[in-house]
């Protein structure tokens, strides 16, 4: 898993317009905030968006984006989008390449059984690719104005 003061791994994935992002996109001029979660248009993963996206203005405020990532695709990312007029930019990891990479991706075991799931984690790098924040196993309630508060916390 990946720790605070660590620099953060290199992205590239399709977001909802089948636009390639990276990491290095940003690099100089802007914070990121990277959160993981397991699907669009389930009701912890929306109101995490829904979160996100009332704070958009604030983050922006503070040089920051705000980016999600799940291994949905672009074509279910563009529909969660419009379904709840989100603001913020989804990452289609159809690969997994970027869920493993962060250490998102993990065994589960729910009622005796063990299956690969993505952990709802949220990352906050800084301008110059660090991680400022690595954390695992969020919950969704209150978590937006959590991470904003620690964005705020950056020099």
């Amino acid at each position: 898993m990946l720790e605070k003061n660590q620099a953060a791994p290199n992205f590239r994935a399709l977001d909802q317009n089948n636009k390639l992002v990276s990491l290095a996109d940003y690099a100089g001029g802007k914070n990121v905030v990277l959160y993981f979660y397991p699907k669009d248009d389930t009701p912890g993963c929306t109101i995490e968006a829904n979160d996100f996206t009332g704070l958009l203005d604030q983050f922006a405020d503070l040089d920051t984006v705000i980016i999600g990532v799940s291994k949905d695709t672009c074509e279910s990312h563009r529909a969660f989008i419009e379904k709840f007029d989100l603001a913020v930019e989804l990452l289609a990891d159809t690969s997994g390449d970027v869920c493993e990479s962060y250490g998102v991706w993990q065994e589960v075991e729910k009622e005796g059984v063990k299956k690969m799931k993505i952990v709802r984690s949220t990352f906050i790098i800084n301008k110059n690719g660090i991680l400022e924040e690595a954390l695992y196993g969020v919950n969704h309630e209150g978590h937006a104005q959590d991470v904003l508060d620690r964005v705020k916390t950056l020099a």
